[in-house]
């Protein structure tokens, strides 16, 4: 059968057709602004050809709200949901990996698998609720490009978007600083080079690439990282799992599961690039919703294989009692796999912090008013400086930080606050959502999101008294 041929016409009235996709603009909603006004971000409907559908049938809806076009070659590029899966697979496999054995090797493998699996599905809500919430909001501002300042500001008001504020960028700030430290070790111990030489090298040649590369470049450079990642970590199993014990893998203490959950959580923070996922896939949730599970089921699988590697080879680890450096352990166990371990580190670094830096730099152009659909030198040299100069102090005194943003941090910016959003919009009488929720559920969803991060967080506080009170 002959393909139907489409046009795309506005589902509201609207200006011309001419004016839908203005040659200078870069993200091109459906709708323009004209002086102080903001009209709604307009969708389009597809109109098929009279051979393409019967009469009376309604025209099936295109869930682009607008169009990416190139300002240099005047061609509509549509982003890539290959490029987005790996740019969501990159942004959550990073250091946390690294530290994921050492947290659950009290709860033992199958534990922790059940706990990493049950994080995974609460990220992922968590992610469809950013979606769904920026979405909305892009619709409602006639925007190509919001991020969760205009979208808690919208949803929450003032108070919502001083914590957001906060939150953001000392959670972002924080794990940047850690990967520009571990990496820059990393190249030192490699090159030989000084650690201040390393530091400005990963960021420079990693900052670069978010500043000057297009969408294209940034998604196959993710995709080379994440294929690379995948390859060392099959390569570091093979090398590192000859003496797996397998009845240690069937030890199991759930009591002690619960402690491991914010560090868990924490690996699989990807929900500050979905305002990107969203502009470049310019709002077609069923693409973002693509990306984000498949994009978080590649970590997933990483988490689980790596965490039974360790937890299955090494002997004692488990029943070590205290929380020992993984890595060191098997650079103990096997000299053959150091390299191998850091190669696979600096790989898994590098992605997360194109991702950080992706999500970072949209959200202080954001949160300046700067204009979307340029790369602003401010926004980067604000994103890439201060972590650069503070790993090249005293690292150690932002482990501690560090706990606490994945402790708190994650839960409240990525737990609390995308359902409190999403409760905003859909049930306030304020607010209007023209997009469908795309997670079910309605209120229990979203009070069993809210109550989950909030117990979590209370039972940590909880216990860092006691703590403190032992110490007295």
């Amino acid at each position: 059968m002959a393909a139907a041929a489409l046009q795309c016409c506005p589902l509201l009235s609207s200006p011309p057709a001419s004016s839908i996709l203005p040659p200078s603009s870069v993200r091109t909603p459906a709708v323009s602004r004209t002086g102080e006004a903001r009209r709604r971000l307009q969708r389009c409907r597809c109109s098929q050809s009279a051979e393409g559908r019967s009469p009376g049938s309604s025209p099936p809806q295109l869930e682009r709200l607008f169009s990416n076009v190139n300002q240099a070659t005047m061609k509509h590029e549509p982003g890539s949901i290959t490029g987005s899966v790996f740019l969501v697979a990159g942004t959550t496999v990073g250091a946390g990996i690294l530290a994921i054995p050492a947290v659950t090797q009290e709860a033992g493998f199958l534990a922790s698998a059940v706990t990493c699996v049950f994080c995974w599905t609460y990220m992922v809500v968590t992610g469809l609720l950013v979606a769904e919430v920026n979405v909305n909001t892009m619709c409602e501002l006639g925007s190509g490009s919001v991020s969760l300042v205009s979208m808690a500001k919208r949803t929450l008001g003032t108070a919502g978007v001083r914590t957001v504020c906060f939150s953001y960028l000392f959670i972002h700030y924080a794990l940047l600083v850690a990967y520009v430290a571990r990496s820059s070790e990393i190249l030192t111990n490699s090159l030989g080079i000084p650690l201040w030489e390393s530091a400005t090298l990963f960021s420079l040649a990693f900052g670069g690439l978010c500043y000057f590369g297009s969408q294209r470049v940034i998604g196959a450079v993710n995709g080379f990282l994440v294929f690379s990642i995948i390859a060392s970590f099959t390569l570091l199993v093979v090398v590192a799992s000859g003496n797996i014990q397998w009845s240690s893998l069937l030890e199991t203490n759930f009591a002690a599961a619960p402690q491991s959950i914010p560090i868990i959580a924490l690996s699989f923070v990807y929900q500050n690039v979905v305002p990107v996922l969203c502009t470049n896939l310019e709002g077609d949730l069923s693409k973002v919703r693509k990306a984000i599970v498949l994009g978080t089921a590649i970590p997933l699988a990483l988490f689980l294989v790596w965490d039974a590697v360790i937890l299955g080879t090494i002997p004692g680890f488990a029943e070590s009692g205290a929380i020992t450096d993984p890595l060191q352990q098997l650079r103990s166990s096997n000299g053959t796999v150091g390299p191998i371990v850091e190669a696979f580190s600096f790989l898994a670094i590098g992605t997360s912090y194109i991702g950080f830096v992706l999500g970072l730099t949209d959200f202080i152009a954001d949160l300046l008013k700067l204009p979307s659909g340029q790369n602003k030198p401010l926004t980067y040299l604000v994103t890439l400086f201060p972590p650069l100069v503070l790993s090249l102090l005293d690292p150690e005194i932002f482990f501690k930080a560090l706990d606490f943003a994945g402790t708190y941090g994650v839960l409240v910016l990525f737990g609390v606050f995308p359902a409190a959003m999403s409760w905003s919009e859909r049930y306030s009488n304020d607010l209007e959502a023209p997009i469908s929720p795309i997670v079910p559920g309605g209120k229990l969803t979203l009070s069993f999101v809210m109550g989950g991060a909030l117990l979590v967080i209370f039972s940590e506080v909880f216990k860092d008294i006691m703590q403190l009170q032992g110490l007295h």
